[in-house]
């Protein structure tokens, strides 16, 4: 049975719409084991808003999917906000996107007090490590479930081939490759005789008045404290810098850390180059976006340089960071979003949305081959010839104990169908083991 969209956003038709309750509590359950940055994270809602629930059907994910992967900011979080909009309109979006952050955020929060205070602890150090080498088995998992739903055709293997190798072996910018592999699609997509589907769009008044009131709620506050505590003060800087990569960050996380880093260490100070690392490393391996890394970074940076009461100001630094990070996203969804399923309809614009998704593939594939170099050897250098760029490997520092953890995962994931909760809690726990028997 087909959906057909409301004004407001909620969806009608459908095979079986949610009480706002239950869909509360599988919002709350994404956010809770949204590991493995947005690889695993895209594959989690797959399997639950599509294969298990069926409040979305394929097309329906895999266009609103490749429409968040052309926005700036985290995707994965952007998404689960299209999902409770489509169910519920305004306040499931708000629902879904919050608590998609959420858990995540007070995690990081509560490590980054720890780190402040202390430096980095053992005993998390033990169970991130366990988390890590789960999270790679999970981020496999999500690249066969998306692959085998987005490449149906021979050229969009090959697209997603294409991307792949344009991305890791070249490092063009991911906007570039979208861009591409769009207007590829858009030109190879044949007009259909074929009547589209009846589609209700929010009035262009509506889209306005949207972005208007999501603009207010972004920069009004910050202008505020700017204006309070002067522009030069670290909180306002934060608010400034923030902001700003809330609209540069196409292609998510991965796409901006390196730039991101570099800014926060060299050009600003907040940090230096080992807490940054320590920071990358900590929001790899919580729940939520991998771009929660804003956090770390507000926290410390205020904790820092505030001026204040340290705890103070580490929070409002944290707040500052995640408002300017992550407000924007709720903007580009809440404007964008009525129209999704209009350019789905369109044969060339979603034979360009068809392209774009083989070539988030290719993406995908990059960032799972980085995190499992990455996971898999303590030691991986970038080399570069020419245009071209590899991630290479020391053989020698090949951490068997991440080898063995990751096949229990996989052999339990895969193939026992374990839970993603349970084989992350025995991960960490045999982490833990191997780390107190000074293996």
């Amino acid at each position: 049975m087909q959906k057909s969209v409301t004004v407001d956003g909620a969806s009608t038709a459908a095979e079986r719409d949610p009480s706002f309750d239950e869909a509360l509590r599988i919002w709350a359950k994404i956010g809770l084991l949204s590991f493995g940055g947005p690889t695993a994270q895209i594959a989690l809602m797959h399997r639950i808003l599509v294969d298990e629930k069926r409040w979305l059907s394929e097309p329906q994910y895999l266009n609103a999917l490749s429409f968040c992967m052309l926005l700036p900011g985290p995707e994965a979080m952007q998404l689960a906000t299209y999902a409770g909009w489509r169910l519920h309109g305004l306040k499931g979006g708000l629902a879904a996107g919050l608590l998609f952050v959420f858990p995540g955020a007070l995690v990081v929060l509560g490590l980054s007090m720890i780190y402040a205070a202390f430096g980095s602890v053992p005993v998390v150090e033990a169970i991130f490590f366990g988390i890590k080498a789960a999270v790679l088995v999970i981020v496999i998992e999500a690249l066969l479930r998306i692959a085998r739903r987005a490449l149906k055709r021979p050229e969009d293997w090959l697209i997603a081939a294409i991307s792949f190798m344009a991305i890791f072996f070249l490092t063009l910018p991911f906007p570039l490759i979208v861009f591409a592999a769009g207007l590829y699609g858009f030109a190879r997509a044949a007009p259909t005789s074929q009547p589209a589907q009846a589609i209700r769009l929010a009035p262009v008044s509506q889209t306005l008045r949207t972005i208007v009131i999501w603009l207010a709620i972004w920069i009004v506050p910050l202008a505020a404290l700017a204006m309070l505590l002067g522009r030069d003060h670290v909180l306002a800087q934060l608010g400034w810098f923030f902001s700003k990569l809330a609209v540069v960050t196409f292609g998510g996380a991965y796409a901006v850390l390196a730039y991101m880093g570099q800014d926060v260490v060299v050009r600003y100070g907040w940090l230096d180059a080992g807490q940054m690392i320590d920071g990358l490393g900590l929001a790899e391996t919580t729940p939520g976006p991998l771009i929660l890394v804003t956090e770390f970074v507000g926290y410390l940076a205020a904790w820092r340089h505030g001026g204040g009461p340290a705890w103070a100001m580490g929070f409002l630094g944290a707040g500052v960071a995640l408002w300017a990070t992550f407000v924007p996203c709720f903007l580009w969804i809440l404007a964008g979003a009525p129209y999704i399923e209009w350019i789905a309809n369109q044969p060339r614009l979603k034979g360009a949305l068809s392209a774009i998704t083989a070539a988030v593939v290719g993406v995908i594939l990059n960032l799972a081959v980085w995190f499992a170099l990455h996971v898999f050897f303590r030691q991986v250098t970038l080399v570069q010839a020419g245009p071209l760029t590899l991630w290479t490997p020391a053989p020698a520092s090949l951490d068997l104990r991440v080898v063995l953890l990751a096949g229990l995962s996989g052999f339990l994931l895969l193939w026992r169908h374990w839970a993603i909760a349970q084989v992350l809690a025995l991960a960490s726990v045999l982490a833990l083991v191997i780390k107190f028997a000074g293996l």
